[in-house]
């Protein structure tokens, strides 16, 4: 029996292994970085033991540190939770020299579905249908592989998963250059740069089988899952069963993916992937030995909790009958809540949450790794929490959902919230139209045009502020400010929403408000007005918008949408003007690579500066043709978001 159970993760999913653990009595103890010193999975824990450091190299991947913790503390068992060391058979192999219980599959297992390279010959060797592809090393002649295996390709990393370390190529000439790309995002996400060459299927489905093992021999499917609308390469909702599988198919999938965790012994819970094409015809991915960060939905349609079968697997224990037979209740959907710039072009975004909080609607699960006042830093992964909703139909699901994202109090930090709403409302996705194309097909949901609501949000924001300052008053304090018996000039408020700023005006007059928003005028009432929470009436509709300021920001939620606007000073700080021609940070993260010198000629779009954060990497190109005049970084520097990277002057410019 385990007794103490260290989580060798971080975030969400240590905290949701460690919920299970509790519930079964098991003790728990937490690993945890510098960054995640007061993180909410840290305080869950019974005990908790510091890596020092930041990055995952010096943290969560040090397999020796991680079980010098468990030696400290007792522990008898690991849970790796998905990514870090997760599906490394070496550090597996060290938890079994030490003593220590791996809750997961079979060192063995693990290596040989760790190589996509070898697993999909075992799986070829099983009789499951695969792609054909090839590995790639430095004597590869990459063009004569590529077009036998025939265009377009997709460049893969060969360990880990996670849509690191991929690329799509359609053009030949691009091919070295993805490879390159490729090999060092593998190395800084898994610790190894190997990858692969695959054919790419054109906007296929993603679909996935999640399936369980006991150290008796027995192994079964507990039904697909779907996974594909998804953002390089990475999963953002995920849902079961799929709407594209019938009966019939969903009893092949299962059979295929039995076949697959037999042919290795598999034990615990695992997930064999697929891509489905449009006439229904499957091909194997790979297999993840691990738990899968879209577990939650096959939780809800089965009535499962697959950390407690991981946990008596491990145990020993055979596989119990509510699993042998289990079936599918109704409709489960996922989404990822990402600390995000969509429109941005998915750049990660990173400060302070002031707030978080997503309603409790019934049939809605939040396994979240964040609260109030968490730090979201550029080192790790940058998922808030999964929203999950559980229903008797999928359109019930969707509407549920989408309704507590709506009604979520985000606040701090940029995320992918309104993507994911959008998605869930689509008439495509409610008809069933998922497939990897998806987003692609929808450009309408990733920048979206102008918000109708956004200058009412930013009418209610300055009347609230209105009404902190009376209530701060010390005289008068039941006057609105500007307030004058013969009248006078309206009081005038400016916000920064993105790149945009919005002047409000306000007058309050004997019997009604005067409101423009960028000088044009505004019918509404004020019914109510707080610090807090303002109500109007606009065109014979009242709505009441919540209100939250922090930190130089005023955070509004309507029943029309939410909106972040940023203070703007009265007066602006001449220093904060960076020079014209400057490269800036788009976020913060580490210098990877400096691309160009000072003297050097560039051309517009070249690319001058390769940042890393969040273990994905990014390309800052060159506004202009001209010269670099400046270089300010190196490569390993730490930037912060709008800092100057250098600077382009064109060509007269830089003569002058």
């Amino acid at each position: 029996m385990i007794q103490k159970l260290l989580v060798a993760n971080r975030g969400e999913i240590a905290s949701r292994v460690m919920r299970t653990a509790h519930a079964l009595g098991v003790s728990t103890v937490a690993v945890y970085s510098d960054p995640d010193t007061d993180a909410p999975f840290v305080a869950l824990a019974d005990e908790a033991v510091r890596l020092p450091g930041a990055t995952p190299g010096e943290t969560y991947l040090r397999g020796d540190l991680v079980i010098a913790a468990a030696r400290a503390t007792g522990a008898d068992a690991v849970h790796p939770g998905y990514g870090f060391l997760s599906e490394n058979a070496g550090f597996a192999r060290d938890c079994a020299a030490a003593g220590l219980t791996f809750v997961g599959p079979s060192p063995d297992a693990i290596a040989a579905m760790g190589s996509k390279l070898e697993a999909k010959a075992l799986m070829e060797a099983a009789g499951v249908p695969v792609l054909p592809g090839a590995t790639v090393d430095e004597d590869t002649d990459l063009g004569g592989v590529a077009e036998r295996i025939g265009f377009p390709v997709l460049v893969k990393a060969a360990f880990g998963g996670g849509g690191r370390g991929m690329r799509i190529v359609r053009d030949p000439g691009e091919l070295a250059e993805a490879v390159d790309g490729a090999r060092r995002e593998a190395a800084s996400a898994f610790g190894d740069g190997t990858v692969f060459l695959e054919r790419f299927v054109e906007d296929p489905r993603h679909v996935e089988v999640q399936i369980v093992g006991d150290t008796h021999g027995e192994v079964v499917h507990l039904f697909e899952r779907e996974c594909s609308i998804q953002r390089r390469y990475q999963k953002i909702v995920e849902e079961s069963p799929s709407p594209a599988v019938d009966d019939a198919l969903r009893a092949e999938l299962g059979e295929a993916a039995v076949s697959a965790g037999k042919a290795i012994g598999y034990t615990g819970a695992g997930t064999v992937e697929f891509v489905m094409d449009q006439k229904g015809e499957f091909f194997f991915l790979e297999v993840n030995t691990r738990l899968q960060v879209e577990h939650p939905v096959t939780e809800l349609v089965t009535g499962l909790d697959l950390v407690a079968l991981q946990l008596r697997v491990a145990e020993g224990h055979e596989l119990p009958a509510e699993v042998t037979g289990a079936r599918i209740d109704g409709h489960a959907i996922e989404v990822r809540l990402y600390a995000e710039d969509v429109p941005a072009g998915y750049l990660p975004a990173t400060g302070t949450l002031h707030r978080f909080a997503i309603p409790a609607l019934a049939g809605v699960r939040v396994d979240a790794g964040v609260t109030d006042g968490s730090v979201v830093s550029p080192h790790y992964d940058p998922m808030l929490a999964k929203v999950i909703a559980h229903g008797g139909t999928r359109a019930e699901a969707a509407r549920t959902l989408a309704r507590a994202l709506a009604q979520a109090g985000i606040h701090g930090v940029t995320t992918n919230r309104d993507l994911l709403v959008g998605i869930l409302r689509d008439d495509e996705f409610l008809a069933g139209g998922t497939d990897t194309g998806f987003l692609p097909r929808h450009p309408e949901l990733v920048t979206p045009g102008p918000d109708d609501g956004e200058r009412v949000r930013a009418v209610a924001a300055a009347l609230a502020r209105q009404a902190e300052h009376r209530a701060e008053a010390q005289v008068l304090g039941g006057l609105p400010s500007g307030w004058r018996n013969v009248g006078g000039p309206p009081q005038t408020v400016a916000y920064a929403v993105g790149d945009r700023t919005l002047e409000v005006t306000y007058a309050f007059r004997r019997s009604s408000l005067d409101v423009t928003v960028d000088a044009e005028a505004i019918e509404v009432d004020l019914l109510a007005a707080s610090p807090g929470q303002v109500t109007l009436l606009l065109d014979g509709v009242r709505r009441t918008y919540g209100i939250h300021r922090a930190d130089g920001e005023t955070f509004v939620d309507g029943p029309d949408g939410s909106t972040a606007f940023r203070d703007v000073p009265r007066f602006a700080d001449p220093n904060a003007v960076a020079h014209a021609g400057s490269l800036l940070a788009p976020m913060p993260g580490t210098v990877v690579r400096v691309l160009a010198d000072t003297g050097a000629s560039v051309t517009a779009g070249a690319a001058l500066v390769v940042l890393e954060a969040m273990k994905m990497e990014h390309t800052v190109a060159a506004p202009v043709d001209g010269v670099v005049t400046r270089v300010d970084v190196a490569p390993g520097d730490q930037v912060e978001t709008r800092q100057v990277l250098a600077v382009v002057e064109e060509p007269e410019e830089a003569a002058s």
